[in-house]
């Protein structure tokens, strides 16, 4: 099927973003020594069914489970990123996802022999020459592009670092690194185009680290595997021979390392001028591929490293969620909800005279929070007997109408329809005012904990701006068959 393409007023065109996934044609393999366990490793990269995304297995464990390439399973960020289902680790996997992401594969099981990828000569080159090798099929799944429609931001002051994700109909990112060290300085680099500049001009970039970093790495049980072939070593310090040597016996180096004159150890020529930056956003796109979805959005980074990467693919990712949620339940879309009737009818096991819930406005998963209305008329069941003559809203029901609210908020933890959200427990339940026919509930639900199965809420419930009620709430989500 041939790249759908764009026209622009000015009669100029260009190619568009792939609309359906893709998988590789046959299982291809690639072998070395892990860079920092110093392990050596063979991946295999197999095709993989629509839907499937990017899983990990190690074959050197029986029975080993997959290892969904989720930021939700990531365990470590000690220079690299590691993912773990329950005691099966695979470490260092940010070349291997950019070389995937960047050349828009969507679907791949990746077999490992050992705990992480061989790292080749530090770039994602080896993981792209062997994935082109394989050859792409593409599939009649639509990709399932988030699209992002709002500012997303993580920022970390301490650290300088500072990334955000913008709208944009495709996808653009912008990195600048500035480690205020005169051996590196500040360096900025762009991938505007995925087609044309990943393979060229950024898959090819390394790895790299300070020499004041080698030993301190080494110390950490890091970089066993790693070499002057397979990294770039900025020399940010000067080192007499008898030093040079002495470090290069303590990390095992047998061949000979001098400092060199420009900038890098054993003078080793960058491949571009600004190749740490170009690596670092190499990185970061490995990183967001955690994210579980292809984006479209203008993404500009301010001196990242994988813990702000995880962080901000951790943003991305309860986007994703969120979009996928609405996606699932929607049933119209309007300017002033994003769950209807229709959808929350879709949603919820309630049913009348019990479900309390008519419309949500917010459904903020980043936030763990739920805005949601209830709309209090005289036809209410509840009336005719509570009170004859002076019309109230029984308290318990408005604590109802927020635990319900708070179910809607966890949707995504409700896979198919054998999960309920069971109330455990309600404390410090106060109610300010009384809720009376034509009063419209404000439920204001933020989801606090969630430890071994157990959910914790902080719930408020307004009529006109005013606080009615409020409730600390125990909830726990369960087999439908073990209600």
């Amino acid at each position: 099927m041939p790249q759908p393409l764009r026209q622009h007023l000015d009669g100029s065109i260009e190619a568009l973003m792939l609309v359906n996934q893709r998988t590789i044609k046959e299982p291809v393999s690639f072998s070395g020594v892990g860079l920092h366990t110093g392990n050596i490793s063979t991946i295999t990269f197999y095709p993989a069914p629509e839907n499937y995304g990017y899983r990990f297995v190690r074959t050197d464990i029986a029975d080993s489970t997959e290892i969904p390439a989720l930021v939700d399973n990531v365990v470590d960020i000690s220079r690299g990123t590691t993912l773990a289902v329950g005691n099966t680790k695979v470490h260092t996997v940010e070349h291997v996802l950019a070389a995937l992401a960047g050349l828009q594969i969507d679907n791949c099981r990746i077999e490992l022999t050992s705990n992480e990828p061989p790292v080749g000569d530090g770039s994602a080159m080896p993981y792209v020459e062997v994935l082109l090798q394989a050859g792409f099929v593409e599939q009649k799944a639509p990709k399932d592009y988030l699209i992002i429609d709002q500012t997303v931001r993580y920022t970390n002051e301490d650290k300088g670092v500072d990334i955000v994700a913008l709208p944009n109909e495709d996808f653009r990112i912008t990195v600048m690194v500035d480690y205020h060290n005169p051996a590196l300085g500040s360096q900025h680099t762009g991938l505007f185009d995925l087609e044309k500049e990943f393979i060229s001009d950024f898959a090819p970039a390394r790895t790299f680290c300070f020499l004041t970093e080698v030993e301190m790495l080494r110390e950490h049980g890091l970089i066993k595997g790693g070499n002057v072939d397979n990294a770039i070593v900025i020399v940010d310090k000067d080192m007499s021979e008898p030093e040079l040597d002495a470090l290069c016996l303590k990390l095992g180096l047998e061949d000979t390392v001098v400092l060199g004159t420009n900038g890098v150890l054993n003078n080793r020529p960058l491949r571009f001028k600004n190749e740490p930056a170009r690596h670092k956003l190499l990185d970061m796109l490995g990183d967001l591929a955690l994210a579980g979805a292809p984006l479209k959005a203008q993404i500009l980074a301010a001196r990242p490293g994988h813990a702000s990467n995880i962080e901000f693919a951790r943003k991305i990712r309860k986007l994703y969620e969120q979009k996928q949620i609405l996606k699932k339940f929607q049933v119209k879309k309007t300017n002033d909800a994003v769950l209807d009737i229709g959808a929350i009818l879709k949603a919820m096991p309630h049913r009348y005279p019990f479900l309390l819930v008519d419309r949500v406005t917010d459904f903020d998963l980043e936030n763990n929070r739920i805005i949601a209305y209830k709309n209090v008329t005289i036809n209410e069941p509840f009336f005719p007997g509570h009170f004859p003559g002076k019309p109230i809203m029984p308290g318990v029901l408005v604590v109802e109408a927020m635990a319900q609210a708070g179910g809607l908020l966890m949707l995504n933890s409700l896979e198919g329809s054998d999960k309920l959200v069971l109330f455990m427990g309600i404390n410090n339940a106060k109610f300010r005012r009384p809720v009376v026919p034509g009063d419209q509930l404000v439920l204001d639900v933020t989801l606090i904990s969630r430890r071994l199965g157990t959910l914790s809420f902080k719930a408020k419930a307004f009529v006109n701006n005013q606080l009615a009620a409020e409730a600390d709430l125990l909830a726990a989500i369960v087999d439908r068959d073990k209600a």
